[in-house]
């Protein structure tokens, strides 16, 4: 029987703040605001509504002394969004943590001993 090589792991990293969250989802969300400066086109890119992507803020901002996410009113130039100077510390923390995380001995020892799960295991 030939040997087959253990499967790719994946982490996905949620930190618990009480009963709300901040995960992978939530920190490509501030990211693609980062980016775009724009809610609408961030919810866009993930293919989520809107009103999702606004409620996910909402989440995030309240999760945080200072909100992490900032609305720009509408004018000659248009509304948009923007990270706060703490909306963009906190994407950079979670970023160095997740990053840190997938590089820790555990998950290479996880990776040797998983079997293999693509049959449906």
């Amino acid at each position: 029987m030939e040997e087959q090589s253990p499967p790719h792991l994946r982490l996905k990293l949620r930190i618990l703040f009480g009963e709300a969250m901040l995960g992978p989802g939530k920190a490509d969300l501030l990211a693609l605001i980062r980016d775009t400066g724009s809610i609408s086109q961030a919810a866009r890119q993930m293919q989520m509504s809107y009103k999702r992507a606004w409620m996910l803020v909402e989440e995030l901002n309240a999760m945080f002394r200072v909100p992490l996410v900032e609305s720009l009113r509408g004018g000659a130039h248009g509304g948009g969004a923007r990270l706060t100077e703490t909306g963009a510390e906190v994407l950079a923390l979670y970023r160095s943590f997740e990053a840190r995380s997938a590089q820790a001995p555990e998950i290479a020892a996880l990776q040797a001993l998983a079997g293999d799960i693509s049959g449906g295991k």
